[in-house]
Parts: C-alpha cells; sequence; structure tokens
C-alpha cells in the first residue's frame, strides 16, 4: 500500500471486498486526528458558522459515539450506555472539562474495540438494528458489510465538516 504525505495508507487499488471495506474506514479513521492536529482546546470548541453548533471537538466525541453504536450495540448486541450523553447519545454536547485529549482518547477505545468485535467476523455476519432503526433501514438486521460501508460513509461525510471546521479555525485545508 502507499501513503499520503501526511502519513495515512492509501488502500489498495486492488484488494478482496473485506481489505478493501476495511482499508477505506482505517484510511477514513485516520483522516479524523489529523483535523485536529496542533489545535488547542479552545480551537477545537469553535463552531463553523452560526446557527451550527459544531466543533472538531464534538465531531470527535460523535464519532466515538457512531462506533460504539454500530460495532458494540448493533454487531455484538452489547447493552452498554453511550460513551458521553445518556440523554441525547449523540456525542455532539460539550463539556467545559473534556478536552480534545481526552475525546481522542475515548475515540481509540471505541476504535480499538470495534476492530476486536470484528476480526474473525464474516462480512455476512448480521448485527440487529432497534426498531427505531429498522424502520429507516427496513430490516432489523444488517450484515457487517452494510455496517462496513455505512461506517465509511459517516467517517467520510463528517471528515468532510471537519475541513470546513478546520479552515475556519487556522485556514489549514486538505488532508
Amino acid at each position: 500500500m502507499g501513503m499520503t504525505p501526511d502519513g495515512r495508507l492509501v488502500p489498495p487499488p486492488h484488494a478482496d471486498e473485506r481489505v478493501m471495506l476495511e482499508s477505506w474506514l482505517e484510511f477514513h479513521r485516520a483522516t479524523l486526528p489529523l483535523k485536529c492536529a496542533g489545535l488547542d482546546d479552545q480551537q477545537v470548541r469553535l463552531a463553523s458558522v452560526a446557527p451550527s453548533t459544531m466543533t472538531l471537538l464534538g465531531l470527535v466525541q460523535h464519532l466515538a459515539e457512531v462506533e460504539r453504536n454500530w460495532f458494540q450495540r448493533v454487531f455484538a448486541g452489547q447493552d452498554i450506555p453511550p460513551v458521553y450523553e445518556a440523554e441525547k447519545g449523540d456525542g455532539f454536547t460539550l463539556a467545559p472539562d473534556r478536552g480534545i485529549d481526552e475525546a481522542l482518547a475515548d475515540w481509540r477505545a471505541e476504535v480499538a474495540r470495534s476492530r476486536e468485535l470484528i476480526a474473525t467476523a464474516s462480512l455476512d455476519d448480521s448485527g440487529r438494528l432497534s426498531e427505531r432503526e429498522a424502520g429507516f433501514v427496513g430490516d432489523q438486521r444488517v450484515s457487517l458489510r452494510w455496517i462496513l460501508v455505512h461506517m465509511i460513509e459517516e467517517y467520510a461525510r463528517h471528515n468532510g465538516h471537519a475541513d470546513l471546521l478546520r479552515e475556519r479555525i487556522d485556514g489549514v485545508t486538505g488532508a
């Protein structure tokens, strides 16, 4: 595999389905902390433009929640609380005493747990959605393949948000 100038592994141009899906997810996972690199806690709390309250810190927290939801709750069927907020559970709410280092550590722990849970699973293995989530998908069961594609989409979308937030903070673009 090739490498970008910032050190991310470029997904292979030819690989089997599992390697391709996991490589693209890892590429997008590696992008998120790059968007926060070199910023202080005040900077990662800056929102882009009103009325949005989205911040880089909120995105990191949100993606920790997303990792937990899709791999631990949905795929592994574990009954565990949200990482941050019991009521809302989306991770976007900022706490005055939680900074970027803690949020990135939490996110990395969730990613590590996600990797463990799928390491020996088949792409055809399924997880179970809540009734609410199943209403959107049209089925209560989703395959690991579906979850991996969804996670690539989730990270790609939020990394786009992170691009705009970072550019607003200090003008840095790319990655």
